[in-house]
Parts: C-alpha cells; sequence; structure tokens
C-alpha cells in the first residue's frame, strides 16, 4: 500500500481525535496559509496549497489539509506535506483524490493544519503549531 494515503489517513485521524485535547495555540513565529485558489481535476483530484512556517519541532511535522464544500460537517482530506521547523517560510502543496463525494468548482472552505508527532513517553502525540481556515475557489486545472 503506498506511504501516502496511509500517511494521510494517520494524520487525518489523529487531529480529530486530539483537537479536542490539544488546543491549537499558534506562537508568533508560526503561521499556515491557504492559497485563495485550488485546482479540481476532472477525475476529483484536489490540489490546495499555500505556506507555513514553524519552529521548535522535536518530531516529524506535516501540513495537513481539507476542504468541505455545501455542509461544513463533511471535509474532505487533501493529502499532507512534510514540514521544515527552521523559521523560515516555505510553501506547501497537497493533493488527494476525492472518492466519497465529488465536489464540485466554486465556492469551498479550506482548513490546513501544521502537526507534530512530538514523543513523549515513547509515544508520538500530536502537537499542533498553527490553523488556518480560509474560503477558497476551486478550478477546473
Amino acid at each position: 500500500m503506498p506511504l501516502r494515503p496511509v500517511l494521510a489517513a494517520a494524520l487525518g485521524s489523529a487531529a480529530l481525535l486530539c483537537a479536542a485535547v490539544a488546543p491549537a495555540t499558534a506562537a508568533p513565529a508560526e503561521s499556515v496559509t491557504v492559497d485563495p485558489t485550488g485546482r479540481l481535476a476532472d477525475d476529483g483530484t484536489v490540489t490546495l496549497s499555500g505556506t507555513y512556517t514553524c519552529t521548535d519541532a522535536t518530531g516529524p511535522v506535516f501540513v495537513s489539509s481539507s476542504v468541505s464544500q455545501d455542509s461544513p460537517n463533511y471535509r474532505h482530506g487533501v493529502g499532507g506535506t512534510r514540514a521544515v521547523c527552521d523559521g523560515a517560510k516555505h510553501h506547501w502543496e497537497n493533493t488527494g483524490k476525492v472518492t466519497s463525494e465529488k465536489l464540485k468548482t466554486g465556492a469551498a472552505h479550506v482548513e490546513a493544519t501544521i502537526m507534530e508527532l512530538r514523543p513523549l513517553g515513547g509515544l508520538p502525540l500530536p502537537s499542533f503549531h498553527a490553523i488556518q481556515q480560509q474560503d477558497v475557489t476551486l478550478k477546473k486545472g
């Protein structure tokens, strides 16, 4: 099984399970942005992008993203990108194929998260560096 879908599923599950446990409080030097336009291919593949800055990571860090349309209660996970937390601004781009419900071009809502799997007591627990929610436009592409 390819590593990317497994990693995206694991990160998405961890984010959902731990959102109530570990509130997102970004340090002033940490942020994630979402570009105002995403791409939607005919086969349902969605590409989202933006920038991020993070610091002081002790475990692996990822930029994950999700998109919703019509219902804010149903979100499509759109990949995960490994992040470098060196204090510099970096570009991120996530691509994923929507399989359960087809998206359409037009208005959508995206959430991007910088999440670290921080080793704590031998277990990698999620620690959130920054979260951004933004309305975007999905265009053919």
